[in-house]
């Protein structure tokens, strides 16, 4: 127990993330040739202009975002000041309350949470899981259905009754991943506050012991086989969930994001392959202990076993007796999200980013067309992967990942260790992408690059160059930008695009130049590191933040993470929530009727300072909130 107390406090108080975490274990080489790091030191306005000759993109696009709000404001609230305070902020004219807490019962056999215990591992089976993330509702005409990813778990919270902080015995390691997964339950509104409907047939928890069936191009392939599954068709259980995405067959999309922290070696001398080191699967995992109770966590024992993880699972929440299953067509890496288009012709195209500094941005083209009504259960099985190459003349293209042009031995190994491939063909190193998000009105996608530290200043886990490029101007990148492209033609199957940034996140109250931010942030709309992202049926675009919360230095006066809403039209955006304390805002989706909004609050208190949602000396509990109008309006 001590090796994991000691990862514990390494993580926890000093508020390692879990990228720094990996470059801890595996230090990156720092850069030598700085001769190829370009100096972007310009003015801001300088900074910005220099934006706009990449081959005239805001005009290809139809608007530039980079200039001051000129027409009539679609944002209609009081913007919400920047705070510290533990607990939920929005405008006035509106109020929120809490959904679903992490602990809450889906079935009225499952005991309420304790909060000296925290629980067991059957009493986490049966209720909502832990630091939930991206989520969508469904309804079946008459109900209503809410999928949740339940991403991860503080250990010092959920094992805060154990001397150590940390998993001691084998119900703890099962606590721990009950509490990992999907939470798919009916929610209810009775008098204007929705709440979990207890004993619905559509409650479900998938773990990370679910049996999940493996499917396209890597289904049955030697990677994937091991001594539980000789045939590599059927994995155990999904974990790290972060973002989602959803079908237009009524389908859920969970992303398994940083999986690789949940592996372990019981041989100390046991040196992981340059494949498995890639995706950062060490000797050591992140405090989790999952390997102590159950031995497929050993890659010592079981090396394959970390490449059945790190995909997109499509979930049936209607169906509660449907099998999840991992399309492997979609790739490997560390998923953020899954935003699912479907092309004037009909093909799909599912937009995909690697959070990881310095990883790459996809997206995937299905083969077959969508049919409205028809059987689309295997579209997500067979089309042609892509990632992403930015010019920094504004435009861009989609390069296909296949053996020819990879010269990798076959699209499994490729839909197995993606990186690679994206490497090979050379692919543009990108700032953590996490979410992508459509435009429903008009063809253009959006991406959230959260921050970078690292840009021009060492490379990637691959080795990959991570200079200044066009779409990531800015070296030690801290806060962050969102990047938007339109693909030729409208037409998302293309593989040429153009692109610009819609804003770049900065601190004009501390800087003057490109770290200030672009011209639509200013001192009453900053912020850092955004990450969530979704659009309204309006048009309206919904940032959430995951980032620095010091409120010092080069965060002062940005509070705690927050969600502020943007009009790509305009440039105009304003912060219309600030979560409590050490959270993230993160996961969006609304109600059938449009008059609520539902948004996840993850991992209040992670650093020991707050008592979210339920104040006094609680438990800090990660939870959806809804948030509605007092007039009764519609809110997207």
């Amino acid at each position: 127990m001590d090796r994991l107390q000691d990862i514990e406090m390494r993580i926890a108080d000093h508020g390692l993330s879990f990228d720094e975490w990996d470059e801890l274990q595996s230090p990156r080489t720092a850069e030598t040739d700085f001769d190829r790091v370009v100096d972007r030191a310009m003015s801001r306005r300088g900074f910005l202009g220099g934006l706009a000759v990449f081959g005239g993109a805001a005009a290809l696009l139809g608007t530039s975002a980079l200039t001051p709000a000129r027409a009539a404001s679609r944002l209609g609230f009081d913007a919400v000041s920047a705070n510290t305070l533990d607990t939920i902020t929005v405008p006035d004219g509106y109020r929120w309350h809490a959904v679903a807490t992490w602990g809450e019962p889906l079935w009225s056999d499952a005991p309420a949470f304790d909060q000296a215990t925290r629980g067991t591992g059957a009493s986490q089976e049966r209720a909502f899981g832990d630091n939930n993330d991206g989520m969508a509702l469904f309804s079946d005409g008459t109900r209503t259905v809410l999928a949740v990813n339940n991403e991860y778990t503080n250990r010092s919270i959920i094992y805060g009754a154990r001397a150590t902080g940390l998993p001691e015995n084998a119900d703890d390691v099962r606590k721990g991943k009950a509490a990992h997964g999907i939470s798919v339950m009916e929610i209810a509104e009775t008098d204007g506050t929705w709440g979990i409907v207890k004993d619905s047939t559509y409650n479900r928890r998938i773990t990370a012991d679910t049996p999940i069936e493996i499917t396209g191009p890597a289904r049955g392939h030697d990677l994937l086989k091991t001594e539980a599954d000789p045939s590599g068709t059927t994995a155990l259980g999904t974990w790290n969930n972060c973002g989602n995405g959803r079908t237009p067959w009524g389908t859920y999309l969970a992303c398994e994001e940083n999986f690789n922290g949940y592996f372990s070696s019981s041989d100390a001398s046991y040196t992981p392959s340059a494949e498995l080191s890639r995706y950062g699967v060490k000797t050591e995992d992140w405090g989790y202990a999952w390997a102590t109770a159950d031995e497929r966590f050993d890659i010592s024992k079981h090396p394959n076993e970390p490449n059945r993880a790190g995909y997109v699972v499509e979930i049936d929440p209607l169906d509660p007796t449907s099998t999840p299953k991992k399309r492997t067509a979609l790739g490997r890496f560390k998923h953020e999200n899954a935003e699912l288009v479907v092309d004037n012709s009909g093909h799909v195209v599912v937009y995909m980013g690697d959070d990881e500094r310095g990883e790459f941005l996809y997206k995937f083209v299905s083969e077959g067309a969508y049919s409205i009504g028809g059987d689309n259960a295997d579209l997500l099985d067979s089309g042609t992967l892509y990632v992403a190459r930015f010019h920094d003349d504004g435009t861009g293209d989609w390069l296909a990942l296949t053996p020819e042009t990879t010269g990798m031995a076959s699209q499994a190994e490729i839909s197995v260790h993606t990186r690679q491939a994206a490497s090979a063909v050379g692919a543009t190193t990108m700032d953590r992408p996490e979410w992508v998000a459509a435009n429903p009105k008009k063809a253009e996608i959006y991406c959230c690059l959260t921050n970078n530290k690292n840009r021009g200043v060492k490379p990637n886990a691959g080795g990959d160059d991570t200079s200044v490029n066009g779409p990531n101007p800015r070296e030690k990148n801290n806060y962050g930008q969102i990047v938007r492209w339109m693909p030729e033609n409208g037409d998302h199957t293309a593989t040429g695009f153009a692109w610009d940034l819609f804003v770049l996140a900065g601190n004009p109250t501390v800087h003057s130049d490109a770290y200030a931010g672009s011209e639509n942030v200013t001192a009453d709309n900053m912020f850092n590191s955004p990450d969530g992202l979704a659009f309204d049926s309006t048009g309206l675009m919904w940032i959430q933040t995951d980032g620095n919360y010091s409120n010092e230095g080069d965060f002062a006066g940005m509070g705690n993470n927050q969600m502020l809403i943007g009009d790509p039209e305009t440039g105009e955006i304003k912060r219309f929530l600030v979560g409590p304390n050490e959270c993230e805002v993160t996961g969006i989706t609304w109600s059938p009727d449009r008059r609520t909004v539902f948004v996840g609050i993850q991992h209040p208190g992670e650093k020991g300072n707050s008592h979210f949602p339920g104040g006094g000396a609680s438990v800090p509990r990660s939870c959806v909130i809804a948030i509605r109008r007092e007039d009764g309006g519609l809110i997207g």
